[in-house]
């Protein structure tokens, strides 16, 4: 069990990663902030303190954690000027960098490498769940790196997610979350078809919703993006742009290993259509739009 009153950082606080901060903030952690935007006033007014550069986080934080859209953020904040890396040149080692980003995993393990060549663990820990389980402290996170370093942070990782898994060494929480984007993005086109094909049809694409639910075909995404489908409620949970990020990683890691992911391809495209419909910023529900464009039909009216 770890006290409160641990020093924290967080660099990145948006739709994810304000709500990841806050729990910690919550449990009596002092907490160290660094973000492109504003930080929200319920961190700032909850005695978050707010750090110019990420350096000066990792200057002041013992566990420094990390929630950036993608790769090349990741990069600049560890290792661009004034990034983690050169906090932790200046302060000593022994701390703990955790990413929770979602990235490339080759990249992941070399961001290791490095971190722990300054005398640092480095953690990456991608979550699942979007926005309301980012709120609701249920994420699904998912790690790599040594277990030494897993065990010392557990409890921090336990109030922000409820399912907390070592998958393996430095990179593999990142295969862990392209294989949930997978799936994930799958899943969507999946219940995208079949309300469309319900819809055309002439039937209830809420009954049939309703219906599925209690059977084999029920599912996460049913329930939640289901009801998105049918209510148009495309609100960034997880947006349509994010979600192609990860899938081009799913497919670029493919290719390097002689893989054939022919229906991640094909969600990647829809995705591709949807961004091209000006929806990228959309949640990826909205991936449905691209089915309705081609059936020239809409799940609801």
């Amino acid at each position: 069990m770890i006290k409160s009153g641990l020093k924290l950082g967080f660099i990145g606080l948006g739709i994810m990663g304000a709500p990841m901060a806050g729990h910690l903030l919550k449990a009596g952690h002092m907490l160290f902030v660094n973000t492109r935007g504003t930080v929200p006033e319920a961190l700032a007014g909850g005695g978050a303190t707010l750090c110019t550069t990420a350096q000066g986080v990792a200057e002041r934080a013992d566990i420094i954690f990390i929630m950036v859209p993608d790769t090349p953020d990741v990069q600049a904040v560890l290792f661009g000027e004034h990034g983690v890396a050169a906090g932790l040149k200046a302060s000593g080692p022994g701390k703990v960098v955790v990413d929770c980003s979602s990235i490339d995993p080759i990249a992941t393990r070399g961001f290791a490498e490095k971190i722990q060549a300054l005398g640092c663990d480095y953690l990456d820990a991608p979550v699942s769940g979007g926005e309301v389980g980012a709120k609701a402290a249920s994420l699904s996170i998912m790690v790599g790196g040594e277990e030494q370093a897993f065990e010392r942070i557990r409890p921090l990782l336990a109030l922000m997610g409820k399912n907390v898994t070592r998958v393996g060494s430095a990179g593999d929480g990142q295969v862990c979350k392209v294989a949930n984007q997978i799936i994930v993005a799958l899943n969507i086109a999946a219940v995208g078809e079949a309300l469309v094909f319900a819809s055309r049809a002439g039937a209830d694409p809420a009954r049939v919703r309703e219906a599925l639910m209690g059977g084999f075909a029920a599912s996460r995404i049913l329930e939640v993006h289901g009801e998105r489908m049918i209510k148009r409620t495309f609100a960034p949970g997880f947006r349509i742009a994010l979600h192609q990020k990860d899938l081009n990683l799913a497919l670029q890691g493919a290719r390097a290993l002689g893989v054939a992911l022919p229906q991640t391809a094909n969600a990647a495209q829809l995705m591709q259509s949807c961004a091209a419909l000006g929806h990228g910023q959309a949640d990826h529900s909205a991936l449905v739009l691209a089915l309705e464009a081609m059936a020239g039909h809409p799940v609801a009216l």
